[in-house]
């Protein structure tokens, strides 16, 4: 945003609005993180504020502040669609094309006849946003929305309830701070947050250390099935339907897991493949260590695309066809990933 952009967004929010604020679908941490903090922020500054996330989030989120309040578009579609009739702003958090919310809400937002405001920190965003902030190199969206408030000269109106939200975006967008993308300005960021009031240990307990037997369960099946390809730098996770009825999933119970493909020494790609027969889809998520980008992998092949070191995709062919799809693929990327780490 610029100098112009942010004098009127100030002047739009200096009268009384309705607004609303959107994540993306099947909303992870930095995405409710940011919404919420959000939504706080604007009802602190007398504004009628609705969060609508397109679908339910994990348990390990819904104890963010203000996570009682959010409507699910899926289950309290009148609710959120008169939400948005009534709004005059929306704005886009954490995701860059309105697809990312599903095709019957995109087709409400698509409808919307407000102002958009996006901040978001993925690649190639559409133009769909009267007022955008967009930076690639920022490690989460709840960072942007800090510096958001920076733009505005507001960082004084940070509640604990905020900066609890910013700081458990940060923290789960970043790996526990331990991503390339985690930069000196994250830290100095992270640590005005505490003085604001995020109880560091307490959220990060919230969000790491509620595990069920089942989730736990679930993570041991995973291992069990992860494929390592020595001469490719390569490791995949495949979980079927069957095993995740088996250890009675639950959304959320597989985030986290590719990344344990990823700290095998010598690896620098890993997916997972996880098999969804509500949707008939395959999802994916891909991760990377150093210059190979996961992002252009899976732009290329398989319909989806993210950040560099961190991506995701989806197949509508079966488990066992995707897989064999990513494998005849995998071979043509041997130099790259051969040579993925900075000399």
């Amino acid at each position: 945003m610029n100098k112009s952009d942010i004098n009127e967004v100030k002047e739009l929010l200096s009268t009384k609005q309705n607004i609303v604020v959107v994540p993306h679908r099947n909303p992870d941490g930095d995405a409710m993180g940011s919404c919420l903090a959000m939504y706080h922020y604007l009802q602190g500054k007398g504004h009628n504020v609705t969060v609508v996330a397109p679908n339910d989030y994990p348990d390990f989120l819904k104890w963010l502040p203000g996570s009682k309040n959010a409507f699910k578009f899926d289950m309290q579609n009148r609710q959120s669609k008169e939400a948005l009739d009534e709004a005059s702003i929306t704005f886009l958090l954490d995701f860059n094309a309105l697809h990312r919310v599903g095709d019957d809400m995109a087709n409400t937002l698509e409808k919307f006849m407000g102002t958009f405001i996006m901040i978001d920190h993925h690649q190639q965003p559409d133009n769909i946003a009267k007022y955008l902030y967009s930076d690639t190199s920022i490690c989460s969206t709840c960072q942007m929305v800090y510096q958001f408030f920076e733009m505005l000269n507001d960082l004084e109106a940070i509640t604990p309830e905020i900066a609890t939200c910013l700081y458990a975006g940060i923290m789960t967008d970043t790996g526990s701070f331990r991503f390339a993308s985690t930069t000196s300005k994250t830290h100095r960021i992270v640590a005005d947050l505490m003085d604001k009031g995020a109880k560091n240990a307490q959220i990060h307990n919230n969000v790491y250390d509620t595990n069920s037997y089942s989730r736990l369960q679930l993570l041991g099946r995973s291992l069990s099935n992860m494929v390592v390809i020595d001469e490719l730098k390569t490791a995949y996770i495949k979980l079927t339907q069957e095993d995740l009825d088996e250890f009675n999933y639950q959304k959320g119970d597989t985030e986290g897991v590719v990344n344990y493909a990823l700290s095998l020494k010598g690896v620098v790609f890993a997916v997972i493949f996880i098999e969804d027969t509500d949707q008939k889809i395959i999802k994916m998520s891909f991760r990377s260590k150093g210059k190979f980008s996961v992002n252009k992998f899976a732009r290329a092949h398989f319909n989806g695309g993210g950040h560099d070191n961190a991506a995701g995709g989806r197949s509508t062919v079966s488990i066992d066809a995707t897989i064999s799809n990513f494998l005849s693929i995998l071979p043509d990327y041997k130099n790259d990933l051969k040579n993925s780490y900075e000399k």
